[in-house]
C-alpha cells in the first residue's frame, strides 16, 4: 500500500508551481500535470495561461545558490539558507548518526516530505528501519520548535509508520537554546545537535 506521504509527494512533484518537485526529479513533460492552488487543493495545469513549470537546475534554484554563495563570501558563519544546511546534511546524514539514510519510496525521497500541508526538512531511516525526523534551524533553536517536530513526528507515526517501527526527532541548530535544552529534557525519542563551520585556506600557485 503507498502511503499518504508519498502519495502527497507524488502530487508535488506533478504540480508545475511546486518548489519542492526539485527534490524529487520532476521530468519536463511527463510530470507537468497539475497546478497547486493552495497546500491542499490543486487543478489541472493549463499550459497556455499558467506560469512556466518549476525544474530542478532551474534559474529560480540557481539564483538561491549564488546569493547563498554571496553571503558566504562576506564571511558570515553560518549556512545562509535553511536549504544549504538541509542539501548538505541529506548527503552526509552519517555526521548525525552513522547509518542514517535519506529516506526513499516509490521514486520520493526524504527531503521537504510532506506531513499534512507542512514539510519535514530530512526524513530519514536508521539501520534499523526505524523513521527519523530532522528539523533544522539555521540559527537558534527555540522551545517552540519541540511543537512543530512532535507534530511532525506525529504524522509520520500515524500516517507512514508500519506497526512496530518508531519513529523520532533530531533537531539541529547552530545555537540550542538553554530553553530548547529544558523542553526536551522531559521528551522521549528528541535529540538536539549544535553545528560549526570551519574553513581552510591553500596559497594558490601561479597567480
Amino acid at each position: 500500500m503507498i502511503k499518504d506521504g508519498t502519495i502527497a509527494a507524488h502530487l508535488l512533484r506533478m504540480s508545475v508551481n511546486s518548489k519542492s518537485r526539485v527534490h524529487y526529479g520532476a521530468k519536463p513533460g511527463e510530470d507537468d500535470l497539475f497546478f497547486q492552488v493552495d497546500p491542499k487543493h490543486f487543478r489541472l495545469y493549463q499550459r497556455h495561461n499558467d506560469p512556466a513549470p518549476i525544474y530542478p537546475g532551474d534559474d529560480v534554484e540557481q539564483a538561491v545558490k549564488e546569493e547563498v554563495q554571496e553571503l558566504a563570501e562576506e564571511g558570515s558563519p553560518e549556512f545562509a539558507y535553511e536549504k544549504d544546511l538541509q542539501n548538505y546534511l541529506s548527503k552526509n546524514l552519517h555526521l548525525i548518526e552513522s547509518g542514517l539514510t535519506l529516506f526513499e519510496d516509490e521514486g520520493i525521497n526524504g527531503l521537504e516530505f510532506p506531513v499534512g500541508g507542512r514539510f519535514v526538512d530530512i526524513l530519514a531511516t536508521d539501520t534499523d528501519g526505524n523513521y527519523v525526523v530532522v528539523e533544522l534551524k539555521v540559527s537558534k533553536g527555540y522551545d517552540r520548535v519541540v511543537g512543530q517536530l512532535l507534530r511532525y513526528v506525529a504524522w509520520i507515526r500515524k500516517h507512514q509508520a508500519e506497526p512496530g517501527q518508531s519513529v523520532r526527532g533530531i533537531i539541529v541548530a547552530r545555537h540550542i537554546s538553554e530553553d530548547l535544552l529544558l523542553a526536551c529534557s522531559g521528551v522521549q525519542g528528541v535529540q538536539l545537535f549544535e553545528y560549526e563551520l570551519s574553513v581552510s585556506l591553500r596559497e594558490a600557485r601561479g597567480a
